[in-house]
């Protein structure tokens, strides 16, 4: 029996679910370090990178990461701790990993932040609407499973290959072939690639030793390595020293605890992207932002359900329809605050590793955020250098799906190539999506299995060939 009051133990069933106060407390708290990365990440991918007006998220012409990670780390504690007193389930959530890729690189690129958020906070609302209707399983069995692990897969790609390019170590070569390559000379012999290299080695050190926490710990120390050297070295930054740090100095802030910026939340436009892409880019764009954060949550919370025995004799966890209303108000607010798609993480089986068994632990984990708020100048002097290690990792654990794919059968293997291959070839995640899409379609139309593909797909599959040929069209058609 709870060693508590025992309001709290009702409340969240923590003895019928055969656990205890410590034990939730202790869940909640490992669940936390374990994904705590993604307050140091997140800015280092939406902050980083200036819209289609040149503008960083906030508006300002420099980026501010700790204004970022002040709400990143705000939103993230809100929302857990909804999780945890709605849904009573032990599983946190937080801006998604490449989910905020394809905001930064496939969205920002061609609008405003603000309408960018604006689409998240869209995609946000047609996950709700899916959920309180019962329409998500149609949207679920649309696309085949393998897709959506090469989706997956690819978006892994794609992170990697951003860690890298972040770090210096892969860097454009300026000539037609080969485009890229890796950071010989001048680049590769610098400190700060050789921080990188550093952190990489101990992030494979300590990830295949399972060290829980591996990443957090890993842009922890790589973080103090860089500071230590920015100190004995005075490297500064790229533009005024081409040996120096690609965006941001590792120097220690004035402040270490400082009153969280909270002026991001709200900075959202609904309906802007709309002048902005047009109509087809927008249902794209959204539909992709759905795919990338609709299915995941299903695996997820099946998953951490599993770790613990919470799941029923159909394999479903308990309370299922509040985890997906949660999880899709999650995407929702993500937008409305300017910090990406919110989403349920992975990382919270760790905690359920401890012995979570009930809300409570999310309350703990969502409590452990909000206490991060005012810790947010830290972020500020973790360099590119030092985080991109984390997204190398990041990468290879969506990776590792890749064997779910049957590379035997042609209807599935050459779509999920094309898909997996194109995100990182051409830095964009609805490029890969797209050509996947349309590979699939075009091969079953080819073999005499039209029948087979979901009537959404076909839409999608128009949709996708009009957004890839609209220039042509423009031009034809005489448009400017």
């Amino acid at each position: 029996m709870s060693t508590t009051t025992p309001g709290i133990d009702r409340f969240f069933r923590i003895s019928e679910r055969g656990s205890t106060i410590g034990r939730e407390i202790r869940g909640g708290v490992v669940t936390f370090f374990t994904m705590a990365y993604i307050i140091v990440l997140n800015p280092l991918i939406i902050g980083t990178v200036p819209d289609v007006d040149g503008a960083f998220l906030g508006g300002g012409a420099e980026p501010d990461l700790a204004q970022v990670a002040a709400v990143t780390a705000l939103v993230a504690g809100v929302l857990t701790i909804a999780m945890g007193l709605v849904a009573n389930y032990p599983l946190a959530l937080a801006a998604g990993l490449g989910l905020n890729a394809f905001v930064a690189f496939g969205l920002a690129s061609q609008m405003s932040w603000a309408d960018a958020m604006g689409l998240v906070v869209l995609e946000g609302l047609v996950i709700l609407v899916l959920v309180l209707t019962g329409f998500r399983q149609a949207v679920f069995a649309a696309v085949p499973r393998q897709l959506k692990t090469a989706i997956s897969v690819g978006i892994g790609l794609f992170i990697a290959l951003v860690g890298f390019v972040n770090a210096g170590f892969v860097r454009s070569t300026g000539n037609p072939s080969p485009p890229i390559g890796l950071g010989i000379g001048d680049r590769l012999q610098t400190w700060p690639v050789a921080v990188f290299a550093v952190g990489l080695i101990a992030v494979i050190v300590l990830y295949s030793m399972k060290v829980r926490g591996a990443i957090l710990w890993t842009i922890v120390g790589t973080a103090v390595l860089a500071v230590v050297v920015e100190t004995v070295a005075d490297l500064g930054t790229t533009p005024d020293n081409p040996h120096g740090w690609n965006l941001n100095a590792p120097d220690i802030p004035d402040r270490v605890v400082d009153v969280p910026d909270f002026s991001l939340i709200g900075e959202f436009s609904l309906l802007g992207s709309w002048e902005s892409v047009g109509v087809v880019a927008v249902l794209l764009f959204v539909f992709t932002l759905m795919l990338a954060d609709f299915f995941d949550t299903m695996g997820t919370m099946v998953a951490v359900g599993a770790e613990g025995n919470l799941l029923d004799e159909q394999g479903n966890p308990p309370r299922t329809a509040q985890i997906l209303v949660v999880d899709s108000l999650a995407a929702t607010a993500g937008g409305a605050a300017s910090v990406s798609s919110n989403t349920s993480y992975i990382e919270s089986a760790s905690g359920v590793g401890e012995g979570a068994r009930t809300g409570l632990a999310s309350v703990v984990t969502g409590a452990c955020f909000l206490l991060s708020t005012l810790f947010a100048p830290l972020v500020g002097m973790v360099p590119n250098e030092a985080a991109a290690p984390a997204l190398v990792l990041v990468g290879f654990l969506m990776m590792s799906q890749v064997k779910e794919i049957p590379w035997d059968d042609v209807e599935f293997a050459l779509p999920a190539f094309l898909t997996m291959v194109l995100m990182p070839y051409t830095y964009s995640i609805s490029t890969g999506i797209g050509a996947g899409f349309l590979a699939y379609v075009i091969i079953k139309i080819a073999r005499g299995k039209a029948k087979q593909v979901h009537p959404l797909l076909w839409l999608v599959g128009a949709l996708f060939i009009i957004y890839f040929a609209i220039a042509p069209i423009e031009d034809l058609l005489g448009v400017s």
